[in-house]
């Protein structure tokens, strides 16, 4: 979209028509201690090949550069992105307002996030999908939020303390000006979920679990299932690496109502951790109480194939007091991207990149445990597992930020039990000879 400036002239017929003589009159009501005097203290313009240099001057001040390599994980993965998903994402076609309104202009639009939905559902095994949500927190506090306009008159909901520590910070910070309350359950010494105490918490509207969990843990969905739903409550299941079911059993298939997370590993740059896009799934028969957008395939009055929003229960299109969010917006580019990055691959692509994945973490906690580490809980992870040292790791992640290795975040800083306990992860993106090496300086 162009930007067009306003001329004075219509400037000045803007404000006749408001009653102002003047730009600065229409902040009259803020009071003159809160405004700012005098001009902002801005650098002068730089030309293009100037500014191109000073950016690449900033650049070279970060510690960790491009062309180093993060073993770590922790909700933000480093994939390899097809050439194909910049070249299409760059597309005039794709780069328009986020909110489809006018379906006859935007059809290309709405028929790429339906084509991401119908992937959605089917990668996340899922009735229904919506057309995403901020982000992979932002869509687990929509999703406690909708189990209990599901249950109804219940007020508690409970999550997991192997939940992403930042997925659950958001969730508190929605609960908090809220009657709800939000509960967490403990982890068991095998890195799961222990859900032993779920009788002793009342009547619970919704509980939610992330599988692979923090910890890189994969969680048994299915007794999960079987716990959460002997107690009337909706089950929530959680992701920040969605490749892991390219490999793993769908959690539709273990019995989850509602599946959530982040979407940043399909396609999109972890760019200092963000932008990304929440992930948001549901049986159909709850889909009335989902938020956020749905686009729907329908006909014309010519009988041709068209798409549309189907469902849209946010502020902006029906009451506030009745929408089921006011901060739902959908990713509508990262949400393309996503979509575009799982077609690219296919179903066959996402289980061979999947299993990828996972051997090369299994050979990596192989080789840690013949340098002497330990792995900490002994439950199947998929791409990131918790390792604690025999000595000190401070020194060798030193000698390995010299060989242009990032490795390990000590869990302590979310989890003080999990002091000097590191998380490591590896994708296809890390290859055997750096795992080598890091291995090689652990044993010496």
């Amino acid at each position: 979209m162009r930007y067009l400036p306003h001329t004075s002239e219509e400037i000045e017929t803007m404000l006749r028509v408001v009653g102002v003589d003047s730009l600065n009159d229409l902040f009259s009501s803020v009071p003159e201690a809160c405004r700012r005097d005098g001009e902002m203290d801005l650098p002068l313009p730089m030309t293009e090949w100037e500014l191109n240099d000073h950016v690449r001057g900033l650049a070279a001040l970060m510690d960790i550069k491009p062309d180093y390599k993060v073993l770590i994980g922790a909700g933000s993965y480093d994939h390899h992105i097809p050439a194909i998903i910049p070249a299409l994402t760059s597309r005039s076609e794709f780069l328009t307002a986020y909110t489809p309104y006018q379906p006859e202009m935007a059809q290309g639009t709405l028929q790429g996030i339906f084509e991401y939905q119908t992937l959605t559902a089917r990668l996340l095994g899922m009735d229904v999908a919506n057309a995403s949500i901020y982000d992979g927190a932002s869509a687990l506090a929509e999703a406690l939020l909708m189990g209990i306009r599901i249950s109804k008159k219940r007020k508690k909901v409970a999550i997991s303390s192997a939940v992403h520590p930042h997925y659950r910070q958001v969730a508190r910070t929605y609960f908090r000006p809220t009657e709800f309350e939000l509960l967490e359950l403990p982890v068991l010494e095998n890195g799961r979920t222990d859900l032993s105490g779920l009788a002793g918490l009342g009547e619970l509207a919704a509980v939610a679990i992330q599988s692979p969990n923090f910890f890189g843990v994969i969680e048994d969905l299915p007794a999960a299932a079987g716990a959460i739903h002997s107690r009337d409550a909706v089950f929530i299941t959680c992701f920040t690496e969605p490749l892991a079911y390219g490999l793993l059993k769908n959690p539709g298939s273990c019995g989850a109502d509602i599946v959530c997370g982040e979407g940043q590993s399909f396609g999109i740059p972890r760019s200092f951790g963000g932008p990304g896009l929440g992930m948001f799934a549901c049986l159909e028969q709850y889909v009335r109480s989902m938020p956020g957008r749905l686009i729907g395939q329908t006909t014309d009055l010519e009988g041709r194939r068209g798409f549309v929003l189907t469902l849209s229960t946010r502020e902006q299109h029906i009451r506030r007091e009745k929408a089921t969010s006011n901060i739902c917006t959908n990713q509508g580019l990262c949400a393309m991207t996503v979509g575009m990055y799982m077609a690219a691959l296919g179903g066959t692509g996402i289980r061979e990149l999947a299993r990828l994945n996972y051997d090369k973490a299994e050979y990596f906690k192989a080789g840690l445990v013949k340098a002497g580490a330990k792995i900490c809980f002994d439950s199947p992870t998929f791409n990131e597992f918790v390792v604690e040292f025999a000595e000190n790791f401070k020194p060798v992640a030193k000698r390995l930020l010299k060989k242009k290795i990032v490795a390990g975040l000590d869990l302590g800083g979310y989890y003080p039990n999990l002091k000097e306990k590191y998380l490591f992860c590896v994708t296809e993106t890390v290859s055997r000879e750096i795992i080598d090496t890091l291995v090689a300086e652990v044993k010496k």
